[in-house]
């Protein structure tokens, strides 16, 4: 039998990645990064963060070329392409899905431009959504709260602060779905992202014309005049590429794209992870927890469950926290020393001996508060305080925020028996990963494969392309984990569970009303740099 590859599409928060993986192994033959040339546009405006949907195409067109010439594998090789993207990145179109942005009528306007996954502004109005849905089941399947990360706050937001955008918007989608569309020339949209950002439920739908009405009058028929009521299921086919993508790319035209998946959904079944009882860990920028189970449980603070949203026939369950590896690039940058000295020093700390505890809100809290309006706090600073113990705290903070999601978890009786790490964090920084298992008391497992959103969305597209009958299928041929794994340290779990006791009172404190302070300096520092502008 010949050889048969896939390609598979990682966009991430800074850059996109292609991957060209082999089915039978799920070797990585070749991968290339492709950093976007406008980064992440967050300076301009607080809270905000966007970019330029012409900085993906330049991944298409500079990365698979590259991989196809490196690898030597030829274009009738590839039997498939898979796409995932981070999540929630929303953008407007015109209805044959031009950017609004690249238009210059438009071009000077922020809510043109893609709003990427942490883009906060919209939190007045994913405030305005809790408060009209409060009590609702709609509330309670998504963990409580809709977060500002999410499609309807960003639309809502575009609405609100730049109506002539909105009437100019034809279509709102996901970035991941737009990138499909430039693929295939169809416009395909996947139920990955629609269950776990737009508040879509399977056999349900959206929201209810009356409740858009309700959020505002000219939201009222947002789903049919934006988005879209038609589906596709993960691992299905969205078409094929196109001649002019066949071009671009070096690839042949007709070559089968699958639906488009979330970057940490994608990075499940990558991991070896198709059964219930393992929680994975795609660790990076954020972190994103990802569950599977075989009934569905009202969580506090998921970011939804979803049917059939990660693997067919099983629950899925997404939480997270909204920074973990941004908090640590944030402090490498302020201290102005590196990760390896950082690293070195913060390794020679016992747990407790910093005398420090951090809350790791530094980007706003994802699970289990779902606030983006919170922010960071440092506990026990003297002036014998030395970097590498605030650094050791901080990562002792990002560790209690995913314990917090663990005990949520367990509360409503969703059994995790162990963890699965996957991402940057987890391949760069045994540090972070000790201090993980130790805080939480549990084993953590490596996949052979740290770039695992990518050899996932290489899977899905091997399914796509009828290589594999499933995705579970795809799993046993292409994924496995490592034999090395982090194992819990009983004596510092000890001391931890004192920590976090501490670190649950702080949590509950400034997270659940006991003292909103957070809320009040960021509404003063918003009105004192307005009085600054004007």
């Amino acid at each position: 039998m010949s050889a048969r590859y896939s390609i598979g599409l990682d966009f991430g928060t800074e850059s996109g990645r292609v991957m060209l993986v082999d089915l039978d192994g799920g070797a990585e033959v070749a991968w290339t990064v492709v950093p976007y040339r406008s980064g992440v546009i967050d300076r301009q405006l607080p809270d905000w963060a966007l970019q330029d949907p012409m900085d993906y195409l330049d991944v298409l067109r500079d990365g698979i070329p590259k991989v196809l010439r490196e690898s030597g594998v030829l274009p009738s090789e590839i039997v498939g392409i898979g796409v995932d993207f981070t999540a929630c990145t929303v953008l407007p179109t015109l209805r044959d899905g031009t950017p609004l942005s690249t238009l210059p009528r438009y071009s000077g306007n922020p809510h043109a431009w893609v709003k990427l996954w942490k883009h906060h502004a919209a939190q007045p109005q994913a405030d305005r959504i809790n408060e009209l849905a409060a009590g609702s089941d709609l509330l309670r399947v998504f963990g409580g709260k809709v977060s500002s990360e999410w499609l309807f706050p960003k639309l809502l937001q575009t609405l609100q602060e730049a109506p002539e955008i909105y009437a100019a918007c034809e279509r709102f989608l996901e970035a991941g779905d737009w990138l499909v569309w430039q693929l295939t020339g169809e416009e395909r949209r996947s139920e990955c992202a629609a269950g776990y950002k737009s508040m879509w439920i399977k056999g349900v739908g959206f929201p209810s014309r009356e409740f858009l009405r309700a959020l505002d009058p000219r939201l009222e028929n947002a789903v049919d005049e934006k988005l879209s009521t038609a589906f596709l299921p993960l691992g299905a086919k969205a078409g094929g590429l196109t001649a002019a993508m066949a071009e671009a790319t070096g690839l042949l035209e007709g070559t089968p794209v699958a639906a488009a998946n979330v970057d940490a959904h994608a990075g499940v079944p990558a991991c070896g992870v198709v059964d219930p009882g393992r929680l994975v860990m795609i660790m990076g920028t954020s972190l994103c927890h990802m569950l599977l189970a075989e009934e569905r449980r009202l969580v506090e603070g998921v970011a939804g469950v979803i049917e059939d949203g990660i693997v067919p026939g099983l629950w899925g369950y997404e939480a997270g926290q909204a920074a973990v590896g941004d908090i640590y690039a944030w402090f490498f940058r302020t201290v102005e020393r590196s990760p390896e000295w950082l690293t070195e020093g913060a390794m020679q700390l016992r747990p407790g001996e910093s005398g420090l505890l951090a809350l790791d809100w530094w980007n706003g809290n994802r699970s289990v508060l779902t606030d983006a309006d919170l922010t960071g706090v440092l506990v026990g600073a003297t002036l014998a305080t030395r970097p590498e113990e605030i650094y050791r705290s901080l990562v002792e903070a990002t560790a209690f925020g995913t314990y917090t999601v663990i005990k949520a978890f367990e509360k409503e009786g969703v059994p995790i028996r162990e963890l699965v790490a996957c991402g940057g964090l987890a391949q760069k920084s045994p540090l972070v990963m000790q201090i993980f298992a130790d805080v939480t008391n549990r084993e953590i497992r490596l996949p052979r494969s740290l770039q695992g959103s990518g050899l996932g969305a290489a899977m899905h597209g091997a399914v796509a392309a009828g290589a594999f009958r499933n995705i579970a299928e795809a799993a046993s041929r292409m994924a496995s984990l490592q034999e090395h794994s982090y194992r819990p340290d009983a004596a510092a779990h000890a001391i931890y569970e004192k920590l976090y006791a501490e670190y649950a009172q702080l949590h509950d404190y400034f997270g659940r009303g006991g003292n909103n302070v957070m809320k009040r300096l960021k509404a003063l520092q918003a009105s004192v740099r307005a009085q600054g502008k004007a």
